[in-house]
């Protein structure tokens, strides 16, 4: 069952694309964003990418860090992020135990083929460690201003 508003955040410990290790217990007490994408270097994942990176100084002002996760290994997303001039940090879930516990790592059919892939999804981590905001299946064009927005709201006094 996919993860919704109001739950816990599952724990997580995934390495980045320069292969320094990014563990959930770190990130307490703080708001974060995980964009959750298919595969490096595909176009609506380029775009999304690009884009978080266009706004990353936006983010940092507010301190809220913004997390791209794919399947796709460490050595692919440094090249990803090298290619493309990357500035968000991008993390590596191989073994798909984050995109597992937040139910997107689900059966996808293209051109009457079934496979496995990751459902675009969107997750604003309030700073008690649970989801405040969840953007399922995505679309790109305009997705990374709609979260800086929540993020702003999340984040903005009382």
């Amino acid at each position: 069952m996919p993860i919704a508003p109001g739950d816990t955040c599952p724990t997580f410990r995934l390495p980045d694309d320069r292969g320094e290790m990014v563990a959930s217990d770190d990130l307490v007490g703080q708001p974060f964003v995980l964009y959750f994408y298919p595969k490096d270097d595909t176009s609506g994942c380029t775009l999304e990418a690009v884009e978080f990176t266009r706004l990353k100084g936006e983010f940092e002002a507010i301190g809220v860090p913004v997390f791209g996760v794919s399947p796709d290994p460490v050595k692919k997303h440094g090249k990803f992020r090298d290619k493309h001039e990357l500035a968000v940090r991008l993390l590596s879930d191989e073994e798909k135990v984050l995109l597992s516990a937040f139910g997107i790592w689900v059966e996808k059919s293209m051109y009457g083929r079934k496979y496995m892939g990751v459902e675009r999804t969107t997750a604003l981590v309030s700073s008690d460690g649970t989801i405040a905001r969840l953007w399922p299946k995505v679309k790109v064009p305009g997705h990374a201003e709609e979260v800086l927005e929540a993020a702003r709201q999340l984040t903005a006094p009382a």
